[in-house]
């Protein structure tokens, strides 16, 4: 089972692909700390946390680099499970 949690893991295509079919199985039957749980509220949270990252950079000591990398997508898709 793949860490959800280590979006840092996520490096190239295959293993953005491979996160995303993770985390739909894991969506199948959410845990409790998922608050987004069906699509539209699960995309309007993507797109909140998008419209914020540079807040979460910043926290993390990290710079947004110019183009998204396959990690930061998958950064984007596990704080969209959670984000309010």
């Amino acid at each position: 089972m793949m860490d959800l949690n280590n979006t840092g893991a996520v490096r190239s295509r295959e293993d953005l692909a491979a996160y995303v079919r993770a985390l739909a199985e894991e969506s199948a039957a959410p845990p409790d700390y998922w608050e987004n749980v069906d699509l539209p509220r699960y995309l309007e949270a993507a797109s909140r946390w998008i419209g914020s990252m540079d807040g979460w950079a910043r926290n993390q000591g990290r710079e947004l680099p110019e183009q998204p990398t396959w990690s930061l997508l998958a950064d984007i898709l596990r704080a969209a499970c959670v984000y309010e």
